[in-house]
């Protein structure tokens, strides 16, 4: 395949809506959108995990894989309201089970594209895109003069810190523990918007272990919150930058169907844009990536809007 046949199925998703008749400035994403290969300055990158392995070894209800592709077709339409250059990195695909390579690949890429200056935006794909997203932002860390403090700062409904003998979505944030403990750092893990009925016991004694901070959701209702203000500023004390990843089943089902395991009752969000936009103003993220979105289960692509929503967010 030629570099113009790859540069051709790369931009095929960007298509849309064209204002030809407006005065000022009407583009949308598709028509700002290039591919990464023929970036010039720093941008936002879009870097897609298609996978979905993780979720069938978890027992979960698979079709994450296709995420990615959904979801840029979503975003092609979002006005541009952004200073930053867009560009599209491609996608990290998983051939069926063979998860492990694929997250060295896509960790890979991450760290690629760090290196170019770019802030990296992950389109999932099941969650086992963090252990992916982490390990990249790791390796770049590790080749800074200085190595900076690094944090993760999970929105989700589970803590995803199981143990199993084969990585999966639910395995994630246990190897990055694991990860840390080889590199010889600090695991500044903070998780907000946990279902206590969605975790075990054991899940929670294992947080405990790794010094793991949480907020159940139920105590998840606003910035000022006093269990989510605390944990947050605690978590901003320690680190330089932070891994920001959002699974979309720490929503409402209602808001977010699309997702292998629906939350009963999740956070609002508005909170996760507050959250998003506090941390924004606060600390650097360098990486941040949306997880779990499954279009096969969405309804009237209203997962596939919100998923959108926030992918304009962390790229402002």
């Amino acid at each position: 395949m030629t570099q113009a046949d790859n540069e051709a199925a790369l931009m095929a998703p960007w298509q849309g809506r064209v204002d030809n008749m407006e005065t000022g400035d009407a583009r949308r994403w598709h028509q700002v959108m290039r591919p990464a290969f023929r970036a010039e300055a720093p941008g936002r990158a879009l870097l897609g995990f298609c996978s979905d392995a993780g979720v069938a070894r978890n027992q979960g209800r698979t079709g994450a894989n296709e995420g990615p592709l959904a979801l840029r077709r979503q975003l092609a339409n979002q006005a541009y309201h952004l200073t930053a250059p867009l560009y599209d990195a491609g996608d990290v695909v998983c051939q069926g089970d063979n998860l492990e390579s694929a997250q060295q690949a896509f960790a890979g890429q991450v760290s690629e594209l760090l290196e170019q200056g770019h802030r990296v935006i992950g389109l999932g794909g099941g969650h086992e895109i963090a252990f992916a997203s982490f390990s990249g932002l790791l390796a770049h860390a590790q080749r800074q003069k200085t190595m900076p403090r690094l944090g993760i700062l999970n929105l989700d409904a589970h803590l995803d810190l199981r143990q199993a003998e084969r990585a999966s979505s639910g395995t994630p944030f246990r190897q990055c523990a694991e990860l840390c403990q080889e590199a010889g750092i600090d695991f500044h893990y903070t998780c907000l918007g946990v279902s206590r009925g969605g975790n075990t016991p054991a899940l929670f004694a294992r947080a405990e272990s790794l010094g793991v901070e949480w907020v159940l959701d139920e105590q998840c209702r606003s910035l000022d919150s006093p269990a989510l203000k605390a944990a947050l500023e605690r978590l901003l004390a320690r680190v330089d930058w932070l891994y920001l990843t959002i699974c979309l089943d720490a929503l409402p089902a209602w808001i977010a169907p699309g997702v292998s395991a629906p939350s009963a009752r999740g956070i609002e969000l508005s909170l996760v844009e507050d959250v998003i936009d506090h941390l924004a103003a606060r600390v650097a993220l360098p990486v941040v990536d949306v997880a779990e979105f499954n279009p096969s289960l969405d309804i009237d692509a209203r997962t596939a809007r919100v998923a959108a929503r926030l992918v304009e967010r962390l790229a402002r």
